[in-house]
């Protein structure tokens, strides 16, 4: 049995169609309102999961307002066992976008050991690990080969803030979403190429503009963040949500993914 087979039947519905919908609050957000704020709109506005910081109070008080499965994101693996001890449904490393403000790489190296470290720990727990983009396209294909061989459920692509959108409008959105939506492209086909039947969710810098653009990409579901929880108005979010949630339609079946 697949670890996948682990995930709320709803969860695995949406990853086998091809419909997933993440919403993060962010891996250094431990503001429990505010992630409160954020889980109920990603509730009422159709999501299919909400991804927050790694912590069990925040999953539970997450699980209550939204009642969706809960994914935990950290760069510690020793983090994840009470998460899920407290009921996270998954847990993942990364993203890394708050850390290269800071000045914080993560290079293929550590990102390897880092999904050693937390399958060790978790044998039977859903992993999913997100790809450095700051890498070459082409070493972000093979870490990703990697990746799912040490142990990854789940592959996640970024890029959001590599991103340098020039145009206003519709055409920023999509040059925005240009590195993950490539990455997405890039891994989906290499995983498939390697015989890995890792699903790949695209997030960063997305809107309802470019998740169709994901699952064209060959992504199973995306990850939204800043688009939602950018927003200080929890009706303002359920709106980005329900947006989100009709741009990618009913999904489209991929039953080798699971």
């Amino acid at each position: 049995m697949s670890r996948l087979d682990r995930l709320p039947a709803p969860l695995r519905a949406a990853l086998g169609q091809r419909r997933l919908l993440k919403v993060i609050a962010g891996l250094t957000n431990f503001d429990a309102a505010g992630v409160a704020r954020i889980a109920r709109a990603a509730g009422s506005g159709g999501a299919d999961l909400i991804d927050i910081a790694c912590d069990p109070e925040l999953v539970r008080t997450a699980a209550a307002a939204s009642g969706l499965p809960i994914c935990v994101s950290a760069v510690d693996p020793e983090l994840f066992p009470a998460a899920v001890a407290a009921g996270a449904a998954l847990v993942e490393i990364g993203n890394y976008d708050a850390f290269y403000p800071q000045g914080r790489i993560f290079d293929a190296a550590e990102v390897l050991e880092l999904t050693r470290r937390s399958r060790a720990l978790l044998g039977e727990v859903v992993l999913s690990v997100t790809v450095p983009h700051v890498l070459p396209l082409d070493q972000q294909e093979q870490l990703a080969i990697d990746l799912v061989a040490a142990g990854a459920d789940l592959i996640q692509t970024e890029g959001g803030t590599s991103a340098c959108p020039f145009s206003a409008g519709s055409l920023g959105l999509i040059e925005k979403a240009a590195p993950t939506l490539a990455a997405a492209h890039c891994i989906s086909r290499a995983l498939a190429a390697a015989g890995l039947a890792a699903p790949v969710l695209c997030a960063s810098g997305l809107s309802a503009v470019s998740v169709p653009m994901a699952i064209a990409a060959g992504a199973s579901g995306v990850g939204v963040g800043s688009a939602v929880n950018r927003l200080d108005d929890e009706l303002a979010m359920v709106a980005v949500v329900r947006s989100l949630r009709e741009a990618l339609g009913t999904g489209v079946a991929a039953p080798s993914l699971l």
